[in-house]
This record gives C-alpha cells, sequence and structure tokens, in this order.
C-alpha cells in the first residue's frame, strides 16, 4: 500500500526502473504536462477505451441505443417503397426465391403432419420465416459456409439440396448421409458448405468463427454465415463468438432470426435492451436491422455486409425481425402462451410469401393459374420424395461403430462383436428386417 500511495504521490518514481538520468527527466516531463494542461483538457491515456473525461456523475441509461429502425425494401403489398433500394433482380430469380419459400412450406406441412401420425419422431418447421432462409441464402458465394441453428433449411434448400435427402435424413434411413445418427431436422451437406446442425443452442457461433478466422489467414476471399435466434443470442458461446469475431477481424455474416419466441419465453422477458442489433456495437461489430418478412430487403442487406466482411475482414450482426407462426416444434404447443389472434395476425397481415406473391403478381410474373398448378406440382414432388424415404431401409447396425476413427480402437470393436453375437442369439426379438443387412 505504501508503494502504491508513493507512487501516486512522487508520479516519476516509476521512472525509478528506467536508465540512469531517466528519474529527473521523467519527473519533469510530467510537471511540463500539468502546467500545460487542466484537469479538463487532460485526454484520457487508458488502453481500455476511447474516452473524455467528465465532472460529473452519470450512468448510461439502458436505451442510450435503442429505437433502431427496420430497414426494408418493399410494404406489405408488395410495393418497393424506395427505387434506389430496389435490387432489381430477374424474374427468373424472383420465382425462384418464390418456389423455394412456398417448397419449404409444403414440405414443413407434410413433415409436420408425418410426425403427428408417429412416422417420424421430431419435426420443425419453417412457418413465417422463409424470407430470412431465402434472402440471405440468395446473398451468398455457394462457397461460402453456412453454420445453421436448426430452423433454416430453406439456406440448404436454395443451394439445391434435393426433397429426397431431406426427406431421408428425417426419416434416419439407408440414403440419409448421417446414417441415421441425427434427429430429424439436423441437416448438413459437405457438398453445399453446410456445416451439420448440432442441437445445442449456440455452439456453432464460436466454431463458425473459427472457420471465418481461417478464410481470413488463406486469403480465401470467402465468408461464414451463422444463423441463431435470439433466444440463443442469450448464451455464454454468443459473446464469445462476437468478442472473437471482433477482435481477429474475422469475415463473418451473424445472422440472428429475432421470431419473438424462445421456445415459449417471449422476447419481453429475454432481454432489456434493444434487441440483438444494439449489442453490436458494444463488441465493436457492424449491425443492421432488417425486415425479416421482405425478401429483399434481407437479401440486400446480407449481400453488402457479405461483400464488405470480405474486402474490409471484419464482421457484421444482420438481426432480421420475423415472427415464428409455427410452433417451436412437434414438442411445442403454443396455444400455452400465446393467442390464436395474434398467430393469425403474422400469418394473414404480414407473411413473407405472400408479400413476395404481391410482388410478383404487381409485375405481371405470376397468375392464379400458375400459383394453382406450381402448388400442385410442388405438393407432389414432396409426396413422392416422401413415399420413397418411407419406403427406404434404416442402416445396417454397424454403422453404430463407423466414421469415428480412421481405424477402429479395440474397445469398439470388442462391443460392435459383442453386439453382432447378441444379435445373433437374440435377433427374432428386434425389427432387423427393417435394417440393412
Amino acid at each position: 500500500m505504501a508503494a502504491g500511495w508513493g507512487l501516486r504521490r512522487g508520479l516519476g518514481l516509476v521512472l525509478l526502473r528506467g536508465p540512469r538520468g531517466a528519474r529527473g527527466l521523467g519527473t519533469a516531463h510530467v510537471l511540463r504536462q500539468q502546467q500545460e494542461f487542466t484537469s479538463l483538457e487532460e485526454k484520457p491515456q487508458f488502453p481500455g477505451a476511447s474516452a473524455d473525461f467528465v465532472d460529473k456523475l452519470d450512468f448510461i441509461q439502458p436505451n442510450a441505443i435503442s429505437g433502431i429502425p427496420i430497414y426494408r425494401v418493399m410494404d406489405r403489398q408488395g410495393q418497393i417503397i424506395n427505387p434506389d433500394e430496389d435490387p432489381h433482380l430477374s424474374q427468373e430469380q424472383v420465382l425462384k426465391f418464390y418456389k423455394t419459400m412456398t417448397l419449404l412450406n409444403t414440405m414443413d406441412r407434410i413433415l409436420y403432419e408425418s410426425q403427428r401420425q408417429g412416422r417420424i419422431s421430431f419435426y420443425m418447421t419453417n412457418y413465417g420465416e422463409e424470407g430470412t432462409h431465402v434472402g440471405s441464402a440468395a446473398a451468398l458465394d455457394d462457397t461460402d459456409v453456412v453454420f445453421g441453428q436448426y430452423r433454416e433449411a430453406g439456406v440448404l434448400m436454395y443451394r439445391g439440396y434435393p426433397l429426397d435427402l431431406f426427406m431421408a435424413q428425417c426419416y434416419g434411413n439407408a440414403s440419409d448421409t448421417g446414417k441415421g445418427r441425427q434427429m430429424p431436422v439436423h441437416y448438413g451437406c459437405r457438398d453445399r458448405h453446410f456445416v451439420t446442425i448440432s442441437s445445442p443452442l449456440a455452439t456453432q457461433i464460436p466454431q463458425a468463427v473459427g472457420v471465418a478466422y481461417t478464410f481470413k489467414r488463406d486469403n480465401a476471399s470467402r465468408a461464414v454465415i451463422c444463423y441463431f435466434g435470439e433466444g440463443a443470442a442469450s448464451e455464454g458461446d454468443a459473446h464469445a463468438g462476437f468478442n472473437f469475431a471482433a477482435t481477429l477481424e474475422c469475415p463473418i455474416l451473424f445472422f440472428c432470426r429475432n421470431n419473438g419466441y424462445a421456445i415459449s419465453t417471449p422476447t419481453s422477458e429475454q432481454y432489456r435492451g434493444d434487441g440483438i442489433a444494439a449489442r453490436g456495437p458494444g463488441y465493436g461489430i457492424m449491425s443492421i436491422r432488417v425486415d425479416g418478412n421482405d425478401v429483399f430487403a434481407v437479401y440486400n442487406a446480407t449481400r453488402e455486409a457479405r461483400r464488405r466482411a470480405i474486402a474490409e475482414n471484419q464482421p457484421f450482426l444482420i438481426e432480421a425481425m420475423t415472427y415464428r407462426i409455427g410452433h417451436h416444434s412437434t414438442s411445442d404447443d403454443s396455444s400455452a402462451y400465446r393467442s390464436v389472434d395474434e398467430v393469425n395476425y403474422w400469418d394473414k397481415q404480414d407473411h413473407p410469401i405472400s408479400r413476395l406473391h404481391h410482388y410478383l403478381r404487381g409485375r405481371g410474373w405470376w397468375d392464379e393459374e400458375q400459383e394453382k398448378s406450381w402448388r400442385k406440382k410442388s405438393r407432389k414432388r414432396v409426396m413422392e420424395a416422401f413415399e420413397q424415404a418411407e419406403r427406404k431401409l434404416k442402416p445396417g447396425p454397424q454403422h453404430l461403430f463407423s466414421d469415428v476413427y480412421h481405424e477402429m480402437p479395440p474397445h469398439l470393436q470388442k462391443q460392435q462383436e459383442a453386439l453382432l453375437r447378441h444379435l445373433q442369439l437374440y435377433g427374432d426379438h428386434y425389427p432387423l428386417e427393417h435394417f440393412e443387412k
């Protein structure tokens, strides 16, 4: 304590560690600085922040950053608000947007009902959030790496992932690239640079930053996009990921789907600040809030964020405001915590598919006959893939032990041999006819 007081009183005592003669010079320098500046003119030299001194006690209010505007391009009737923000996409590309969003919607309805009938064990729909998927996916390069949470099937669908593989994964059959080891909707595709989804919330965020850091070091001109919900943003991994991305200056897009609920917890009980975009400046991250039900706004924001992330080697945070129309999953009954009127409002008044449909009709690119034909065709495609997946066998039991080690260690070999002996003795007690030999 005495040494501390001596350092404070002497001002130049710290210079005793320097070369001979430094003490006197340092003390004189400090005294000159004291003479040249008044206390109000003195500038802080602390390394941890950039700011000015003040002489009045005042705490920063929680709403210091609040009311972040929501960027949008078209209104609910599909009209472009500001012609300068029109992305000027071709008819072919806009139709791809629409067909991907509606095909996803059709697949959701069929797989949701299949779970209710006991045909698959679990499912999560994407109702109301299709615009966030397709708008962002379209703005990326095909080689950009995607880390999803579990409600981004539209991103993978936009990249050309076939319906039969969606179905194979949900059924866990022999065509599933994950060989039936994951629960339904945990998709992954190496060829399409879509990292396999895992259930624990936010674990993908620091992992995505690590991949983005490798792209930076390799000068790869590639970006990473990491999707998560506003509920996952409350996890510690989100903090770690944001801070690493900012300090390591990584080309990554943090894409938050703020859909109003973390399962049953509304946003009013999740945080007190102004959503997720308001957190970006605290980490030194460029941030924007967009209308997630406006596929063009999502597209524009993601495209510009990707361009700058690669050019400037810095992260971007996009908060897409949307609404989860469906239940959280087939394990959830959302009527227990929200009203039917609330859900109907978003389903009928502000649905991303309806908004894009209005735009197409207004441009003369779509009509009622095309709508009926496409609905019928898309349902047929989904049903064909569904029926094919249901008929296929499950992966063989030997896959319980494969794809972990290059060479199977002795303890796993013993377990595999024990399982085979058990099935030889008691195989008639198991439905082995449903599995590959």
